[in-house]
């Protein structure tokens, strides 16, 4: 209750100054003119727009010095971060996770046919430097991108290539240490525009050690890693009315650690070696400056994952070499129509086709006998997902409307032959799903907007779901093909506010779950001393909660804010809590801004969560009770200089012990960093 009283206090003490002072109706201020287009697949106002939404701008990475994508989200309204390892970061959004939160990057999705149940490390193979922008929509989010939306979309936006009248060529470097030997990493890019073509190209090298926890935790071994990444994209002005946009991305992580494993489990060693991902993709955008169609787009893309597991056991003289390749191809169309100013419209296709190439190698370390054996999924499984959607935006005085809906259909082939008392034979299966959505926000002045929003979500079971036969956390997994989609049925009710030194937001929502895919044990049977579990469409139940933030200019120099996110999960078919629903958890920040200078002190907190559900007792990583409260103070600092620039960091001051619920690790403890950039 602690956390909710200082939120709520820094909430009234704001807004008794802001009335006070009786600022001006009319507001010139960012804060209006920020704009999202995750959440709508159109650019709107963030002030207005009828969801929640968060944003997050690469100055806000770079001067926080975020050493990974899903460490740049700590701390945003209604985001929770779980790491199972340290090369890994799972957002929850809305008490979900894993498949049931849809990751997309410039409008291509990341999730695949193999994206896991639970948390997973896929947000980790975006490069961070990369990053213009990250916009997430919570809640919301089928209609407009298809499957796995359920607790909402996380949009990663890398940065543009400019265009100018003017040639210009510059260079970027970036190099950071961080105490303990905990990171090195150093960054390089060039940047070239001309009226016509402009490109970007950049090279991140990465040595991240152990990590040093708080307190009487110190070091947890082993948990360090290697990366790499390499990026490039260029835009033409093929025309005035004409762009093509190219781009590459490559991250590979080498021999990151999974943690729980060695420490808990008896591994002698568990690494991901490597886990990589790459995507090109080619983008075309068209003024038509029709009614009918305004603007369209067409992007093709592909994309390589590939996730390999090597492990072995105490005592054992059996060493696995698990690799798992996922090939996805993409190809999208959206049209824009502008019927008047108040009246718009979305109209697209989207395809994607995913193969996925699974095997196990066991090697006897005795006398090198190696054996081929059936990987965790099907090899040559393959998933086609094929969607049509149409949205409308319209405003009539003081109420918007966005509404849509969606088709999708899918069909997924597995042909699981391998010799196994598990094995399904050839599958194959087509589901489907209509989705629809509808929200209002009405308008009470230019500084006030009411909202409120209903949809139908839903996640179509995939290949991990249908196809897994093997080892996944702390159980024995085996196939199961009669598995329908999951669904939501959310509603939400919100307020915000916004003027020249306040913006404000606070959200109510309920969300109803319907044929939950979950993991079900079978009574008596284990393999290699893990109990045996399957999936079943065999559970129902719902999520509440509210989420608030705000943010209140002092002064021209001080910035306060502060958020706070409550979710409750209850599991209906089994009286007991959903599994992982994040703590109250929340951050409060003063900011110091003065001509070059800047700096930044936060609090993160996160209450006692002892709501365990039975799968959450049963998980080694949540301390027998469930997972204590903790409160984290932060503080940065940066100097800029022409082009120059130094920035310090210090985490967790007081050096406390921590975990986020759910994690296989804990926080990194009072430790300093130091970035040094260079732009020439």
């Amino acid at each position: 209750m602690k956390y909710f009283a200082i939120t709520l206090l820094s909430i009234f003490a704001s807004r008794t100054i802001i009335f006070a002072q009786n600022i001006p109706e009319k507001d010139s201020s960012s804060n209006l003119l920020e704009v999202i287009v995750t959440a709508t697949r159109k650019v709107h106002n963030i002030a207005t727009i009828p969801y929640s939404v968060n944003t997050l701008a690469a100055n806000d990475i770079n001067e926080n010095q975020s050493r990974t994508t899903p460490e740049a989200l700590i701390g945003l309204t209604g985001i929770f971060i779980q790491k199972t390892n340290h090369g890994g970061g799972s957002p929850f959004l809305r008490g979900l996770t894993g498949n049931q939160t849809l990751l997309m990057i410039d409008g291509i999705r990341l999730n695949n046919a193999t994206f896991r149940f639970g948390p997973n490390q896929y947000l980790n193979t975006i490069d961070a430097y990369t990053i213009s922008k990250i916009e997430v929509a919570r809640g919301t989010g089928s209609v407009q991108y298809g499957s796995d939306a359920l607790g909402g979309v996380i949009q990663i936006f890398s940065k543009e290539p400019i265009l100018g009248n003017n040639k210009k060529l510059s260079a970027n470097f970036i190099g950071k240490a961080a105490t303990h030997n905990m990171e090195y990493t150093g960054r390089a890019s060039i940047e070239y525009q001309s009226k016509k073509v402009g490109f970007i190209i950049g090279y991140t090298n990465r040595n991240f050690g152990d990590i040093i926890g708080g307190d009487s935790t110190g070091k947890q071994t082993p948990t360090g890693y290697k990366e790499q990444a390499l990026d490039a994209k260029i835009k033409w002005q093929l025309n005035n009315k004409t762009t093509l946009i190219a781009a590459h991305q490559y991250l590979q992580q080498k021999d990151a650690p999974l943690y729980h494993r060695v420490r808990l489990e008896n591994f002698a060693y568990y690494n991901f070696s490597p886990q990589s991902r790459s995507l090109s993709y080619l983008k075309l955008l068209v003024d038509v400056n029709k009614k009918v169609i305004d603007k369209i787009t067409f992007t093709t893309s592909y994309q390589s994952i590939l996730e390999k597991r090597v492990h072995q056991k105490n005592n054992s003289t059996l060493a696995f070499v698990e690799e798992d390749k996922v090939k996805v191809l993409g190809i999208s169309a959206d049209a824009v129509s502008v019927f008047s100013k108040k009246w718009t419209s979305n109209t697209g296709i989207e395809f994607y086709h995913d193969k996925v190439q699974s095997s196990k190698q066991q090697t006897n370390t005795v006398n090198n006998i190696t054996v081929m054996q059936r990987g965790l999924y099907p090899n040559d499984a393959v998933s086609n997902n094929l969607s049509i959607y149409h949205l409308q935006q319209i405003s009539i005085n003081k109420i918007s409307v966005e509404a849509g809906l969606r088709y999708n259909l899918f069909s997924i082939k597995i042909p699981d032959t391998a010799t196994s008392s598990y094995s399904l034979g050839n599958v194959v299966v087509k589901p489907s799903s209509l989705v629809s959505n509808v929200a209002v926000a009405y308008a009470v002045n230019p500084q006030q907007t009411l909202y409120a929003s209903f949809n139908t979500g839903y996640r179509t079971p995939n290949i991990d779901d249908m196809g897994t036969l093997g080892l996944v956390d702390f159980r024995f997994e085996v196939p199961a093909y009669n598995l329908a989609p999951e669904k939501t049925y959310n509603s939400e009710i919100g307020y915000k506010y916004s003027n020249k030194k306040l913006r404000t937001n606070i959200a109510f929502f309920y969300m109803h779950l319907a044929n939950i895919i979950t993991r079900v044990q079978i009574p008596g049977q284990q393999i290699g001393g893990y109990n045996v579990y399957t999936k079943q469409n065999s559970q129902s139940g719902f999520i509440r909660g509210f989420e608030t933030d705000i943010a209140y200019q002092l002064s021209t120099q001080f910035k306060l804010s502060a958020s706070m996110a409550y979710t409750f999960g209850e599991n209906m078919s089994r009286n007991e809590p959903l599994r992982r629903i994040p703590p109250l958890n929340g951050n409060i920040a003063l900011q110091y801004r003065k001509s070059c200078w800047y700096s930044i002190i936060n609090c993160l907190y996160a209450s006692t969560q002892n709501r365990l559900a039975q799968g959450d007792k049963d998980d080694n990583r949540i301390p027998s009770g469930g997972t204590p409260g903790f409160q984290i103070i932060n503080f940065t600092t940066g100097y800029n200089y022409q082009k120059y620039a130094i920035k310090v960091g210090i985490q967790n001051i007081l050096n406390q012990d921590y975990r986020t619920h759910g994690s296989g690790i804990n926080g990194v403890g009072r430790s300093g960093w130091l970035a040094l950039e260079i732009h020439l």
